[in-house]
């Protein structure tokens, strides 16, 4: 079997031991889980390498809701630093007999996991989380309020392509209201310079995004657009605009793309609906599509905030 490769050295401190929010990452921390995450990128496409840096530790992986980017990379990257994975969804747990949500993780916690990933669609569920278990909690997405593990893998995407942050123009599109994947993502930006518009309808528009329902005006010298879908299972009431309307209003077009800066480039956390908020040929043109890249920097970002959460323990 081949030895546990050391990782490099990160001053990276979190104010707690847990990964919940960006707000709670300084500039610093960013730019060093960025950092690690690099190395991790190279580690991931060795595939015949074993890295045991986890090996003996656990890791639940609790979804209560459906995913298959966030859930599948949480679990590869474990596996890639060798701790063993224990998934576990709302189907198969006994939440489904009435259990409370406490009382599963109070459950849980007696069991002694070494790491704990959830997603649910209650904001503040993971911070509730790390109140009752002992070891690390890594949220992976609560409600429409945070997403830090896809924030931080959208930065890597980006800082890879342009080779910096600071002062990147960067045009989020879609339902920034429902979406906590803007929520987190505006946070970072803002941390780290990035220079952000938020463009779409009125009623999916916070007033704090300060956003514009101007395509144009929300894209003109953007050099990377990032489309978001509509958050259909957090509408409180219905939209008034048909998804047609909705793409012949606000879809990403090669048309749209042409507002945006010279071979600005487009991102989308995923699960796309094509002809909704994006038009097919822009998800797969391979000359400005970041859409697979960001997938790939998933993996990386996981296994770098892993390992980080875990250091005091080894």
């Amino acid at each position: 079997m081949q030895a546990a490769q050391k990782t490099p050295v990160s001053k990276l401190m979190i104010p707690q031991k847990h990964l919940l929010s960006i707000e709670h990452l300084s500039r610093e921390d960013i730019i060093n889980i960025l950092d690690l995450s690099e190395y991790y990128v190279v580690q991931n496409r060795r595939r015949s390498q074993t890295n045991a840096l986890l090996k003996g530790l656990v890791m639940i992986n609790v979804f209560l809701e459906n995913s298959t980017r966030t859930r599948l990379s949480f679990e590869m990257a474990a596996k890639r630093l060798g701790a063993d994975v224990i998934n576990m969804t709302i189907e198969g747990s006994s939440m489904k007999k009435g259990e409370s949500f406490t009382d599963t993780l109070k459950t849980i916690n007696a069991m002694r996991p070494d790491l704990f990933v959830l997603r649910h669609n209650t904001e503040g569920s993971a911070e509730a989380a790390s109140q009752i278990l002992d070891c690390p909690v890594m949220n992976a997405g609560d409600g429409t309020r945070e997403h830090p593990t896809q924030a931080l893998l959208d930065a890597l995407t980006l800082r890879r392509h342009f080779g910096r942050l600071e002062g990147l123009n960067v045009a989020i599109v879609g339902d920034i209201l429902h979406s906590r994947v803007a929520h987190s993502n505006l946070q970072l930006f803002k941390k780290m310079g990035v220079n952000v518009k938020c463009v779409g309808p009125a009623e999916l528009m916070p007033l704090s995004a300060g956003g514009t329902q101007d395509m144009k005006a929300g894209l003109t010298d953007a050099e990377a657009v990032m489309v978001l879908r509509i958050q259909k299972e957090r509408l409180q009431k219905s939209l008034s605009f048909t998804e047609e309307q909705y793409f012949d209003s606000y879809g990403l077009t090669a048309e749209r793309l042409g507002f945006a800066k010279d071979g600005a480039v487009v991102l989308h956390p995923g699960p796309m609906n094509r002809g909704v908020e994006i038009d097919a040929s822009i998800a797969d043109d391979p000359k400005r599509s970041l859409i697979t890249a960001q997938v790939e920097m998933g993996v990386a970002v996981r296994m770098a905030c892993l390992d980080l959460l875990t250091r005091s323990a080894r």
